[in-house]
Parts: structure tokens; sequence; C-alpha cells
């Protein structure tokens, strides 16, 4: 399971490039891990360091600023986290700290890994994410009620399907979710075996 999501409140850190893909977000020679951490070190490992491989920080990158060392939102442009499928893109983000990427798209399997794994895909459009990265302060991200808001005064409405609004809430992956239903379940399987015994390997008929 997932930490929950449901209130968030962060400086958001400015990645207003569009087309970011996968690769970028972890090279595959980042990938050297079995399991969904040790990817931290590698995220964005081709722009945040000077030399391919390496680990000196290139200073010019915007995840090198120590004003947005304690950032959890990422504000992204268009079609954000496109390229191969690779679910390690997304570990690497959750394991460097960000619970939420905001960006007027998303590339629909990269959309639907972060939500498996806890952190929120927020589609707002490019204008408003333009002012978000003008006033460049901490805004909050309300889950539940849908919004993003800096201060009082400025909010923003963002989609989500109920699934996934439900996974993020309560923390749930996929397995979780069906899990949810395991009453159901077996309850099928009890009628189904005594419709169909002989699909069942070692019913007796």
């Amino acid at each position: 399971m997932a930490e929950p999501f449901s209130m968030l409140t962060s400086r958001p850190m400015p990645l207003i490039r569009d087309n970011v893909d996968t690769d970028q977000i972890i090279p595959s020679r980042e990938m050297k891990s079995t399991g969904k951490t040790g990817f931290a070190d590698g995220l964005f490992a081709g722009w945040r360091y000077t030399a391919i491989g390496g680990r000196d920080p290139d200073p010019s990158f915007i995840l090198n600023d120590p004003c947005y060392a304690d950032s959890q939102i990422i504000l992204g442009g268009a079609n954000f986290g496109c390229g191969s499928s690779r679910e390690h893109a997304v570990w690497a983000l959750a394991e460097y700290g960000f619970r939420a990427v905001i960006a007027p798209s998303f590339a629909p399997i990269f959309a639907g890994n972060c939500v498996r794994n806890g952190i929120l895909p927020a589609v707002l459009d490019a204008d408003a994410i333009a002012i978000i990265e003008e006033v460049d302060c901490p805004i909050t991200i309300n889950l539940a009620a849908q919004k993003i808001t800096i201060g009082k005064d400025q909010s923003w409405s963002f989609p989500i399907d109920d699934e996934a609004k439900a996974m993020l809430l309560e923390g749930l992956d996929a397995i979780d979710l069906s899990l949810k239903m395991a009453k159901d379940i077996a309850a099928w399987q009890t009628a189904d075996r005594a419709t169909r015994p002989w699909i069942y390997l070692g019913a007796t008929q």
C-alpha cells in the first residue's frame, strides 16, 4: 500500500517542459534495483548531474536549487511521462519525495502508475500553471475537494476519475483495490465451482 493522499501543502518545483519522457525521469542506466527502491539518486540523472554516470550536481538544473529542496510537487508541461511504460519513473519520483505532479496532460500509462504508487497526477491548464509558477509560493492540493489553492483567493479545480481518487485517498494499489471485493470474489467462485466443477484443479464430480 502507498501512503494515503488527502491534503498536501508544498512549494512546487517548476519543470515546465513538454514531453518529459520516462527515460528523462529515470534513465535506463539508473535502473539497477529489482525492487521499488534505490532509484532516487537516478531521478532526472541526465539533467541533474554534470556527466553521464556521475554524481556531481549541475547547479543549473532546478532539482539542485536549494529553494526547492523540500518540494513535494512538480509543475510540469504537456504530455508529462510519455515514452516507455517503465514504472521505475514513478518509483524514483516517489522515493525522492514527490507526491504530486501538476501538468496540462499526462501519458495515460504514466498517470496510472502514479495513482498506483500514491502520486497524484493533477491536470491543470497551462495558464493556471503559469500563474502558480509566477507566484512561486506554497500551494495546497485538496484531493477530496479536487482543488488546488494559493492562499485564500485563488483556486482551481482539477478532474480525476472516481477509482483513481479512491485509490489515492485510501493509499491503495490495484491489488488492494481487488482485495476490497474479496467477499464478492469468493462468493462468485463458490457459485461457479458448483456450476462448473470440472474446470477446477482436483475437483471431483
